[in-house]
C-alpha cells in the first residue's frame, strides 16, 4: 500500500500564494509521475500539473504562468507553488501519483484533498 500526505492548503487572498506538499509513502518500486488535480463544487475534478519521473511537465492552461509543480525524489514528495491566485482556483486539490509496483506492475493513487480557498 502508498499512503499519500498532503500539506499546505488554506485561506489566502487575491493575488497571493500558496505552496501545497504531497509526500508518499510505502511499496513504491519506482514513480512514474507525480501531480496535482482541483475539483470545484459543481464541477469535474481537472488536471492541474503533472510532473513525469523524467522531469516533464503539464500544466492546465489555465493556471499556465502562475503554478509551478516540482518533486524530491529522494523524499518521493511533490510540490506545488501557486502564484497570482484567483477566486476561481478555490477547489480541493488532490495530489495522484502513478507508480511501478513491482517491475511489471502499475498502480495509482490518490490523497485525501487539501482545501485551498482565495477569497478576500
Amino acid at each position: 500500500q502508498v499512503q499519500l500526505v498532503e500539506s499546505g492548503g488554506g485561506l489566502v487572498q487575491p493575488g497571493g500564494s500558496l505552496r501545497v506538499s504531497c509526500a508518499a509513502s510505502g511499496s513504491i518500486f519506482s514513480v512514474v509521475r507525480m501531480g496535482w488535480y482541483r475539483q470545484a463544487p459543481g464541477k469535474e475534478r481537472e488536471m492541474v500539473a503533472v510532473i513525469t519521473s523524467e522531469g516533464n511537465t503539464d500544466y492546465a492552461d489555465s493556471v499556465k504562468g502562475r503554478v509551478t509543480i516540482s518533486r524530491d525524489d529522494a523524499k518521493n514528495t511533490v510540490y506545488l507553488q501557486m502564484n497570482n491566485l484567483k477566486p476561481e482556483d478555490t477547489a480541493v486539490y488532490y495530489c495522484n501519483i502513478f507508480i511501478r509496483t513491482s517491475s511489471i506492475r502499475f498502480a495509482t493513487y490518490w490523497g485525501q484533498g487539501t482545501q485551498v480557498t482565495v477569497s478576500s
